[in-house]
């Protein structure tokens, strides 16, 4: 089990999400494929557009910003399907087909042959009754919770994306600190998630990969 690698107040965590929200979104769009620059993104952050991308990549770093800044405004809230739909409705805006609706279709992996199962509401409330009745420590409950939202797929896309927003919600209304997947970083993400994909005893390899390569917050003395 993973012990807390930060332990802030909720205010310390909030100042440090906030100064690092277009580093954020810069990250998540190159783990998304999209070839933005971190001044570009600034760009994008500040209403402005950028010639080389297309509409829909630019829409897609709108759209993380808005659910940046939903998951900042709404710290206290607790974690329900609501909330995640909620989450998902700004990821997915003007993107992805039935934004914030549960996935109905099988969806096909990149890297693997393996395929998630539909899920359902049951499904849903059962990861997240787990997630609440954790008795881990909250950085390693978060972890576990954000993995296995990635594995599931409940939304027809922009999983990973929702999943990270969410664990960063819970990260920072507990203090524990922002995770995000640099470009240095994301060829061994995706081979760890992919593996995790396709055998569930990998759980705590990735979770153990981002603890170490992925997570930052603020040292105390």
């Amino acid at each position: 089990m993973l012990v807390d690698k930060y332990n802030m107040t909720v205010e310390e965590n909030l100042f440090l999400a906030k100064r690092n929200i277009v580093d954020s979104m810069w990250k998540s769009a190159n783990l998304e494929g999209i070839a933005v620059t971190f001044p570009e993104t600034q760009a994008i952050y500040d209403g402005l557009n950028v010639a080389h991308l297309r509409i829909d990549e630019i829409q897609t770093i709108n759209n993380l910003k808005h659910a940046w800044q939903f998951i900042l405004n709404s710290i206290d809230a607790n974690i329900d399907f609501n909330y995640l739909s909620s989450i998902h409705s700004l990821v997915g805006a003007n993107i992805v087909d039935s934004a914030g609706k549960l996935r109905t279709f099988e969806v096909s992996m990149g890297g693997t042959s393996w395929k998630p199962e539909l899920p359902s509401m049951g499904k849903v409330e059962k990861l997240l009754e787990e997630y609440n009745n954790s008795i881990s420590s909250k950085t390693d409950a978060i972890l576990t919770l954000m993995c296995k939202l990635m594995k599931m797929q409940i939304f027809n896309d922009g999983n990973k994306r929702t999943s990270m927003l969410v664990a960063n919600h819970e990260l920072i209304k507990n203090g524990k600190g922002i995770i995000s997947i640099s470009n240095e970083n994301k060829i061994e993400f995706g081979n760890k998630l992919i593996s995790f994909y396709e055998d569930d005893n990998k759980l705590e390899e990735l979770k153990q990969f981002i603890f170490d390569k992925c997570l930052d917050g603020i040292e105390k003395e």
